[in-house]
């Protein structure tokens, strides 16, 4: 086992710890980046730094494909490739399962995918995901598992599951680097509570360095998904970091560190940049709107980040349409606020103020107090009393928004 996981502080489920990987001591809960293919889009390595990034989340499917992990390999390894000294972790390739199921056959062997860069077919099994994910030289790297989407049901969820637990196994015999890198493995069983409480169970025998939380983000209801990572977090041991894959809105990275997880990923703060909208505290802001065009004031003006100092937004208005450097400076301001809201997180949590901290969060992005219904359900369970910012009577009714929440749901005035 190559990390230290250490918690610092506690607020009921909540925890902030100090997790020591080879390459980075990071402070969690964390948000990471995704730099698919060994690039933040836009972003330098010294620019990541500047704003605190701690781990970037490398694809392991995208980087087999090109540059090649042979390459990668040769020269040093990704770290070296992409000039970053601080932690990476790659993600398996599963998630291609769902994201190009047209291009996949899964069974009991591997996937084969057909490339879409030559059009060749490429089978990925447990044990050549974990070979190239040697060769990469992540901190963390993710075992190969059968992704479906949750909101499927019926047998496949439960075939998934168990094979999930088969390819797990010839993830660990596969793994030739336990003291350099760490082998997470991935829950899986849908939304039904027994199939991830088998699967669970099943990873935590195995002993592993961390565990993830799989298979959510993927257009399951809110009041489904927070049950999910509840249920899991409940059972996880408390001396492991804990990561909910595919998780990227602000508000869904607070629930969730409140029922106990750690880690996180997603393409949203810089994929929603390149489309013109800003994240801030009161939910988002859309750039290329006409409003925008003679506005003067900063993106966000709580924000200390190098573009709210120094950018206005009618000038990124007048660049988003226009020029790459619009998204280049977007995707910065994203990142910085995904970035202070770890550090938010974490201090709150170590100075025992963190119900302050959700309420002021929450205030900031309903301030009529009304918070979705999921979410009050969520703070209840974990026991986080958020009265305060509730308008008496004013919930929205929970069981049809998405995962992939659209961006117009919430905007910043």
């Amino acid at each position: 086992m190559a990390l230290r996981f250490e918690i610092l502080g506690r607020f009921n489920r909540a925890r902030a710890a100090q997790l020591t990987l080879p390459h980075f001591v990071c402070q969690t809960p964390l948000f990471m980046p995704v730099g698919t293919q060994g690039t933040i889009k836009g972003l330098t390595a010294d620019q990541l730094e500047e704003i605190g990034c701690q781990i970037i989340l490398g694809n392991t499917y995208h980087l087999a494909l090109r540059p090649t992990s042979e390459l990668i390999d040769e020269l040093g390894g990704l770290h070296k490739f992409m000039n970053w000294p601080r932690a990476l972790l790659t993600d398996s390739g599963g998630f291609q399962m769902v994201s190009l199921l047209h291009l996949a056959d899964i069974t009991e062997k591997g996937v084969t995918f057909q490339s879409p860069v030559d059009g060749k077919p490429m089978l990925l099994t447990p044990e050549e995901s974990i070979q190239i994910q040697n060769k990469i030289g992540a901190d963390i790297i993710m075992a190969l598992d059968d992704v479906v989407k949750t909101t499927i049901t019926g047998p496949r969820i439960e075939e998934a599951m168990h094979r999930t637990l088969r390819w797990i196994d010839r993830c660990i015999a596969a793994h030739k680097r336990p003291h350099d890198q760490n082998l997470f493995g991935i829950i899986q069983g849908g939304l039904d509570p027994v199939l991830r409480d088998i699967c669970v169970r099943g990873l935590v025998d195995r002993n592993l360095p961390g565990y993830a939380i799989g298979g959510l983000a993927g257009g399951e209801d809110k009041d489904s998904f927070w049950r999910v990572v509840a249920q899991c977090t409940a059972t996880l041991p408390e001396d492991k970091p804990r990561y909910v894959m595919g998780v990227g809105y602000p508000l869904d990275i607070v629930v969730c560190s409140a029922l106990g997880a750690d880690m996180y990923d997603c393409v949203y703060p810089t994929r929603t940049a390149r489309f013109g909208t800003a994240v801030v505290p009161e939910g988002v802001l859309k750039l290329k709107h006409k409003a925008m065009a003679e506005d003067t004031r900063p993106i966000d003006p709580t924000c200390a980040c190098m573009v709210c100092k120094n950018y206005t937004r009618a000038y990124i208005h007048s660049l988003v349409t226009k020029d790459a450097m619009g998204s280049q400076l977007l995707s910065f301001h994203n990142l910085y606020y995904m970035m202070q809201l770890s550090r938010n997180l974490h201090s709150s949590i170590v100075q025992g103020k963190f119900p302050e901290f959700v309420c002021n969060f929450l205030q900031k992005m309903f301030p009529k107090g009304d918070i979705p219904e999921w979410v009050c359900n969520a703070m209840e369970v974990a026991e986080i009393d958020i009265s305060s910012c509730c308008a008496p009577f004013r919930y929205i009714q929970a069981t049809k928004v998405q995962s992939n929440l659209n961006e117009d749901e919430i905007q910043a005035v």
